[in-house]
């Protein structure tokens, strides 16, 4: 674990939070000092050696917002959005006197997301953010496709045939619609899809069972993360993906039941709003 430039160890706050049950350690850096984000996101993680966590969230000034998120995952490996994480976030700036205004700005890798916050006895409860437009160009997902969507694309994954649809929330995702995604063995299955060949970036993937025009279900493997009880840009991905197939209708709340809660996610011309619950498990003081 790394340690404090003097070679003493630093004790570090740091918040325990979650949104749908993808728990996350939360750091403020306006107050405290952090080094080699990565390598602490790491050990931070573990849960048998660490706090435990999907991974590491840093909350950081920012110029140009309220506040910067930057998420790392169990791997070390940054992620440039995270859809129940920025809920945290922003339940984080609000709660502890950062800044508490009814609409926040936070600054990701994939840009200013904007939250609207809902109290509940003076604390945030839930948070509606504004994750701005899917991206379906193959190039800018990124996928290695042909064309100007990638919509129900015959593929050959790990040896089984699937109907792929592929769309960037600020981060890649494939979906894949079927029968009930519980009964699919993911620890097997995930693997294949984060390093398939045509995803150079390797993807998230959300396996989806459409249970009426309304309503969603879904599991998800996370790369550098494998399952989370929930991904809030694999929901938002999911209800794009379910439009774009005829599944489910633009501009229509649509409830996505994940295993760790649910969300409620709507997709228009303009954007793809997602809506959840933020909630602080434990704080506490880390030696690193």
């Amino acid at each position: 674990m790394p340690v404090a430039e003097n070679g003493e160890k630093q004790r570090l706050a740091f918040t325990k939070m979650h949104g749908c049950a993808n728990d996350y350690v939360y750091i403020s850096c306006f107050d405290q000092s952090v080094h080699d984000f990565s390598e602490l996101a790491v050990d931070l993680s573990d849960r048998h050696t660490g706090i435990g966590g999907d991974g590491v969230i840093f909350i950081c000034p920012s110029k140009i917002a309220d506040a910067q998120m930057r998420m790392f995952n169990l791997d070390g490996s940054e992620g440039k959005m995270c859809g129940n994480g920025v809920r945290c976030v922003a339940k984080f700036v609000y709660d502890s006197g950062i800044a508490q205004k009814e609409v926040l700005r936070i600054e990701t890798l994939s840009g200013i997301k904007t939250c609207r916050v809902h109290l509940e006895n003076g604390l945030v409860s839930a948070v509606t953010v504004d994750m701005g437009k899917a991206q379906l160009v193959p190039g800018e997902i990124p996928v290695l496709f042909e064309g100007e969507r990638v919509v129900a694309q015959p593929v050959e994954i790990g040896g089984q045939r699937y109907a792929i649809t592929c769309v960037s929330m600020g981060n890649p995702h494939c979906v894949v619609f079927g029968g009930d995604p519980d009964t699919l063995d993911l620890e097997q299955i995930g693997p294949h899809f984060e390093y398939f060949d045509r995803f150079p970036e390797r993807i998230n993937t959300e396996f989806i069972e459409v249970v009426d025009r309304h309503t969603l279900k879904m599991r998800v493997w996370e790369r550098g993360s494998g399952e989370t009880m929930a991904c809030g840009t694999g929901a938002c991905a999911a209800v794009v993906a379910a439009c774009l197939n005829g599944y489910c209708g633009k501009g229509e709340d649509v409830r996505v039941l994940l295993r760790g809660g649910t969300l409620t996610i709507r997709y228009t011309d303009d954007g793809v709003w997602m809506t959840g619950n933020a909630d602080t498990v434990f704080t506490g003081v880390v030696e690193i």
